[in-house]
């Protein structure tokens, strides 16, 4: 039960009940994790939109015009734009603003990530299932939009626009719905006074945030009864009013009362608009939450709930106010029957808790989709929980979301003027995810562009309008998620910036392969018994730092491997995919590449037995080329070529193989001459050039174990090299890390100087190191520093500043 959920969307069971059951189990989960965003809305809805200058116009014609826009509004944007179309825009299960830009990275070349290779194209997640890549009919927008990276930078920064209004949204998501909910209480005592419901919230919220500390999950089973339950109750109500109030406002449904609501109320109803996106604030959640659940279990709750009970409570609220337009400043609490009062306040109260926490899961996990396409300073992530997959927790982010969200509460003290900054946040993420949706329907489903121009224009202006009124409310609040969001850019882009210059830099000055052949295989130097794994942000070559070594260092391990930990554009990369291994240099120089692949979803495992896994992929991979050494081709190519080794089939710690006689059992699949285990190869290496695809991923290579000694089968070579490999583990694994300083150069224009030497090295200084993402043991790290200046092209000879800090640092 762990697992299931959410790893196995696609299989199609047999036995259709138990699909049948599994669907109802994650609808039902939805509720609490989706949900309680949009179903909160109601409580304050209504005294938004009424607040200001709507309250000229306090007549029943008016009520029916606002319920109206809000029925309208809540079936447009949620029920047709995303339950109908945007949910079918998954990144392999995953949605939300980041899906939808990596799936246009992926299959538009929009990506701005330095490091892409041709072998990540082979990942069987890397494209739509269906989708041809049309090279033949290349569109011009296509063209035009790859040929100039400016357009591409500008597609970055309004994602990354959207993913800090997803970060605000986090901050007032919590404010805004426990302190509406907590102020009913002022319904009943009346004696409480402003200040008071004030403090209360921030107890509240104090005490949310807190909690998530310990991991939510330990309370996740009560989310989704609560949200139930309240649901339930608020419909009920709605009903109840509608039939004692005012029955007449069934007529509303219709889209006429709209047009009489704005000839009536002119500016002031255009105004009010901003009060009236309120009702579908927490629609995004459907989409970004999306890899908890799937498309039907999300679509079935919609559909046969949420959207019943909350049309049912606007119906009845607003029939409420039609004879009693003077309740309006609190209209919710007001409208509820005396007799249930006070479980309705429980429950709206525990509503608003599940909300908040569900908007700030979100946040969480749009920050580590940020950390993986290299826009944000590595922070720790914390895996907190079993049952829904990919929870993640931050701490970091954690308490600075507390700190914004207290002040944002304390500050204002007012649900309208919070409100106000909440309608401008959620209304620009289903701005910005309209359009590259509409991009999405070009470039991925290859629909033609007027089907795409249809979308854009029809939702675009219903949200162009909702977004031009409540931009009007700015000075009074709205300000906050710009604020925010600017603050939060400014971090992603530095940090981005930076990064790629960095990389940038590394790779115009790596080792030139000729220099280390020069050196003869012993680098001319003493290789000591040992492996050392020397990390690099490089996914070709060997990085600069290496020749330091070299140059000043008296010994150097016998096996060296360049270790490269880099994120690919999907959300997940399967476990069997993850490790690409190849050689570096003539086999006598004992020097190997890997290259460990995550998505932007996964999170990187804590592996205790990550250095076995190491030596086990590269020990497989010396065995298959010594398999397929015949060809004598390997070799050819200096920068060699590199091989997805599966890392699944191993056991212990023990050199594992594969066994050669059951290779042959495949041959059935593969129409050719050669050998089958050349052939196997053959789909396994990485041609670097997107072209040649042979998916032949039918070998499940069946492992036998080798102590060493059955090895008629290996030639002396491979023998050899493995002996090798094993002694050298038995000696122990040294991680050597680079440090690198990155400084802008004395010419640099002044605003580049400030990105890179102020803000990059602040971030970089404050952040958390590499080596403790990685989790590399503390006794055994050898950390090297240099510094690099930033658009300077230099030489290794004029590097003469080498910061020679080796410090051998022991944990005491």
């Amino acid at each position: 039960m762990d697992q299931e959920i959410g790893s196995i969307p696609h299989d199609r069971l047999v036995n259709w009940r138990s699909d049948y059951k599994r669907l109802l189990l994650l609808a039902y989960q939805s509720f609490g994790v989706v949900y309680g965003d949009l179903s909160t809305s109601p409580i304050y809805v209504y005294t938004s939109s009424f607040a200001g200058r709507l309250n000229n116009h306090r007549d029943e014609q008016t009520v029916f015009g606002v319920f109206s826009l809000i029925f309208w509004t809540f079936t447009l944007i949620p029920l047709l734009k995303y339950v109908m179309i945007v949910l079918g825009a998954d990144d392999n299960g995953e949605g939300g603003t980041f899906a939808l830009y990596s799936l246009l990275c992926r299959h538009a070349k929009l990506s701005l990530l330095p490091n892409q290779q041709a072998a990540d194209e082979e990942l069987s997640t890397y494209y739509r299932a269906g989708y041809i890549p049309r090279i033949a009919i290349y569109s011009p927008l296509k063209r035009f939009l790859e040929k100039h990276k400016r357009l591409r930078t500008c597609l970055l920064l309004i994602v990354l626009f959207g993913a800090c209004m997803v970060i605000g949204d986090g901050v007032l998501t919590p404010a805004i719905s426990v302190l509406s909910s907590i102020s009913g209480l002022q319904i009943r005592a009346k004696k409480l006074a402003d200040g008071e419901v004030v403090i209360i919230s921030c107890v509240v919220l104090v005490g949310l945030f807190a909690l998530q500390h310990k991991g939510t999950q330990r309370v996740a089973f009560m989310f989704a009864p609560v949200v139930i339950i309240w649901l339930l109750f608020i419909a009920a109500i709605g009903l109840y009013n509608t039939i004692y109030w005012n029955p007449r406002i069934i007529r509303a449904l219709s889209p006429h009362y709209i047009v009489k609501y704005f000839e009536h109320t002119g500016k002031d109803g255009w105004i009010s608009l901003g009060g009236i996106l309120l009702s579908v604030t927490g629609t995004e959640a459907m989409f970004a939450d999306l890899g908890h659940f799937n498309e039907a279990s999300i679509r079935i709750a919609f559909v046969g709930v949420i959207y019943p009970c909350l049309v049912l409570q606007y119906m009845g609220q607003a029939a409420f106010l039609s004879k009693n337009i003077h309740d309006v400043s609190s209209s919710f609490f007001e409208s509820i029957p005396q007799s249930v009062f006070w479980p309705v306040f429980v429950f709206s109260s525990l509503a608003a808790i599940v909300a908040s926490q569900s908007v700030i899961s979100a946040t969480f996990s749009i920050v580590k989709q940020c950390h993986s396409l290299g826009c944000f300073p590595r922070v720790k992530i914390v895996h907190t929980s079993r049952w829904i997959h990919g929870r993640i927790y931050i701490p970091e982010i954690n308490w600075i979301l507390m700190v914004l969200c207290l002040a944002v509460t304390l500050g204002f003290r007012d649900t309208t003027i919070i409100g106000n900054a909440y309608g401008i946040a959620s209304m620009t993420v289903m701005f910005i995810t309209t359009w590259l949706m509409a991009l999405v329907i070009i470039f991925v489903w290859q629909n033609s562009i007027i089907f795409a121009l249809l979308f854009l224009i029809f939702f675009g202006s219903i949200e162009g309008a909702y977004l031009s009124s409540s931009l009007i409310k700015v000075p009074q609040g709205g300000w906050v998620p710009f604020v925010l969001s600017f603050i939060f850019m400014v971090i992603m882009y530095v940090w981005h910036y930076g990064t790629l210059k960095k990389y940038l830099f590394n790779l115009h000055n790596k080792v030139s392969m000729k220099w280390i052949l020069t050196l003869g295989p012993s680098l001319g130097i003493v290789r000591v018994p040992g492996i050392g794994l020397i990390y690099t942000e490089l996914a070709t070559g060997v990085p600069s730092i290496f020749s330091h070594f070299v140059t000043n260092l008296p010994a150097f391990h016998q096996v060296l491997v360049f270790v490269c930990v880099k994120s690919v554009p999907v959300p997940f990369v399967p476990p069997d995919e993850q490790y690409l291994i190849g050689r570096i240099g003539p086999r006598t120089y004992r020097m190997y590449r890997c290259i460990i692949r995550y998505g932007y979803k996964d999170v990187q495992k804590v592996e205790n037995n990550f250095e076995d896994q190491l030596i086990l992929s590269i020990a497989k991979f010396i065995q298959m080329e010594g398999e397929g050494s015949s060809a004598g081709s390997y070799d050819s190519s200096p920068e060699g070529r590199m091989v997805v080794i599966r890392t699944t089939d191993t056991s212990g710690t023990r050199l594992v193989t594969r066994d050669a006689d059951e290779s042959e059992c495949n041959s059935t699949s593969i129409r050719s001459s050669k050998s089958v285990t050349l052939q196997s190869l053959q789909s396994l290496y990485d041609e670097d050039s997107p072209h040649v695809n042979h998916h032949h991923h039918h070998h499940h290579h069946q492992v036998v174990q080798i102590e060493l000694s059955e090895t008629e089968n290996i030639n002396s070579e491979v023998k050899e090299e493995l002996m090798a490999l094993l002694e050298a583990k038995q000696a122990g694994v040294a991680y050597i890390m680079g440090h690198s300083y990155v400084k802008a150069r004395k010419t640099s224009s002044f605003m580049k100087k400030i990105a890179i030497d102020v803000a990059y090295s602040f971030l970089r200084k404050n952040c958390r190191g590499p080596a403790v993402a990685l989790n590399i043991p503390h006794i055994s790290l050898i950390e090297v520093g240099m510094i690099y200046y930033v658009y300077k092209r230099i030489s290794l000879s004029d590097i003469n500043d080498w910061t020679n800090h080796q410090s051998f640092e022991i944990d005491a």
